[in-house]
């Protein structure tokens, strides 16, 4: 009776471990006792031609820290006067994973952990705010600057919040959308300064 009860007890702690616990090996560790970088957000308005050397940075970073492979930056989105797609303005990275494939969706959960760990000094998504990265989307998850945590995305689910049939490119099934504020992409946050 007792084995019976110890697996769903188990199972129960697991599952109200939060996303953000610390995460070993964080990068973020060695930036503990500098100022972390404060939440932002950057919208995206107008299409340009320049990648930034921050965003050129993250994904040397990801080719170098990170299973799968680059996907693409630049392309340009608009979407009205004065609003853009992060990809139009190259503040975009998409990182291939792909959901239906074991590796994959477990590599795109530890890089997100990762990025959204809180460091030793109790920073929250310490490596995302020192990087600059102010928005992920993944398997019809997403996390802007300043959430809690990976929350529905919203093209993934009708106004009653049931989930819709879309294609994986759309529901970042297969991909991560990692994107930059304007510090991140000009490399000029603590991470990139140090």
């Amino acid at each position: 009776m007792a084995r019976r009860l110890l697996l769903p007890a188990l199972l129960l702690l697991a599952l109200a471990v939060p996303a953000t616990a610390p995460a070993a090996g964080n990068p973020a560790d060695a930036l503990a006792s500098t100022a972390i970088d404060p939440y932002r957000y950057d919208r995206a308005t107008t299409c340009r031609s320049k990648i930034p050397v921050g965003t050129l940075a993250l994904k040397a970073w990801l080719q170098q820290n990170a299973g799968g492979s680059f996907w693409g930056i630049q392309r340009c989105e608009r979407w009205g006067k004065d609003s853009a797609s992060l990809h139009a303005e190259g503040r975009a990275i998409d990182w291939h994973l792909d959901v239906h494939r074991r590796a994959d969706k477990k590599e795109a959960a530890r890089l997100i952990n990762l990025l959204l760990a809180t460091d030793r000094a109790g920073n929250r998504h310490a490596l995302a705010r020192r990087m600059g990265v102010q928005g992920l989307i993944w398997n019809c998850r997403s996390w802007w600057s300043g959430n809690d945590g990976m929350r529905p995305y919203s093209p993934c689910y009708d106004r009653d919040g049931k989930p819709k049939r879309i294609d994986d490119t759309t529901a970042h099934r297969d991909h991560v959308h990692v994107e930059l504020n304007w510090a991140g992409a000009r490399k000029q946050t603590s991470f990139w300064k140090r």
